[in-house]
């Protein structure tokens, strides 16, 4: 049934498509139909993971992007993820980049998107968290506005942990997206020092206040060399961070070139990014010795391909591509096939 769907919605310009995709999952998840969907899927509940200190009732999830603003959290839920994160999310509601900002590679399953953190502001996605009735973990990810200078960046991300730390299960440093200009600078030397010293002071803060411990993760981009993997890691280490995420889109368009919009700017996600974004799980594995859990993300459109990241590293696995590509399926073969 899907591949019909998946016509219908690939006639629409991309950003159309995912617009008209989480408006529906979000009446979906208000109704009863958000019965019928399970029922229809008959996504198995699949096997606990314990990751972070927290019990995820089964170790694959949707990624940042797909529900920016929390708005299908109980829809989504209905696919059968075992956790969902929402975001990147911002202080202040903004436009974010001119559209069109994102792009199709059918022949590669791939997907190119700028979006610019486009999201309506922490204080909404707040209220939809708190709305949602979804019983999995839901993770929410963080960012600056764009008309926050990279210097004073920290305030943007303080101002957001402030803001969501009661309401979420883990909360994600987004600090590796290609789209925001000068936002990866801050994974290096001693901005990405200063952030996360920032950043886990005021967790401390938080967690004596609320009386409960979030854990907080930092998500990375795949363009990193070795000598700046081997620093980001060690600067996690020495953070205590509690989890990282490998990885964001790449700027990288070794793998697509000559194919149709493979020359538009923005993160390159999909299956493009499979085996880069592994590549930097297995190198981070081996920097950080299993002291902090990685999640694996990029390019997962397969049981096999999700057997090959855990293989590397990860823990649990994050998809938003492959579900695009391959449909509510994808879900319920990894949900059945990842022990």
């Amino acid at each position: 049934m899907y591949s019909l769907i998946k016509k219908g919605l690939f006639s629409l310009e991309a950003e159309q498509a995912h617009n008209f995709t989480v408006k529906a999952l979000g009446m979906i998840g208000k109704t009863p139909a958000k019965q019928l969907l399970q029922t229809a899927l008959c996504c198995p509940q699949g096997t606990a993971k314990s990751c972070m200190g927290i019990e995820f009732k089964n170790p694959i999830g949707l990624a940042a992007g797909a529900d920016k603003n929390g708005e299908a959290i109980d829809g989504f839920g209905a696919l059968g993820f075992g956790f969902i994160e929402v975001g990147t999310v911002t202080p202040l509601a903004q436009d974010g980049n001119p559209k069109p900002r994102q792009f199709r590679l059918p022949e590669a399953e791939g997907i190119i998107n700028r979006n610019g953190f486009n999201n309506r502001g922490v204080d909404y996605l707040v209220e939809n968290v708190k709305k949602a009735r979804y019983d999995g973990v839901i993770g929410i990810n963080i960012g600056k506005n764009t008309s926050t200078s990279v210097e004073n960046g920290k305030g943007d991300y303080i101002y957001c942990l402030n803001k969501v730390y009661n309401h979420a299960g883990y909360i994600t440093i987004n600090i590796s997206s290609p789209n925001s200009p000068g936002l990866r600078q801050l994974q290096y030397g001693e901005a990405l020092d200063d952030l996360l010293q920032g950043i886990k002071v005021r967790q401390r803060e938080l967690a004596e206040y609320y009386n409960k411990y979030v854990p907080i993760a930092v998500k990375i981009a795949p363009d990193q060399t070795e000598e700046e993997l081997i620093q980001i890691a060690d600067t996690l280490r020495r953070h205590k961070m509690d989890g990282v995420i490998a990885t964001n889109t790449t700027i990288s368009r070794d793998s697509v070139q000559g194919m149709t919009n493979a020359e538009q700017q923005g993160g390159l996600s999909g299956k493009p990014l499979q085996q880069l974004s592994t590549q930097i799980i297995r190198r981070l594995h081996s920097e950080l010795k299993g002291e902090i859990p990685i999640i694996g993300s990029g390019g997962i459109d397969s049981v096999a391909s999700a057997q090959e990241k855990i293989a590397a590293g990860a823990e649990l696995l994050q998809l938003y591509s492959g579900l695009i590509y391959h449909g509510p399926k994808l879900v319920k073969a990894l949900v059945e096939g990842i022990k």
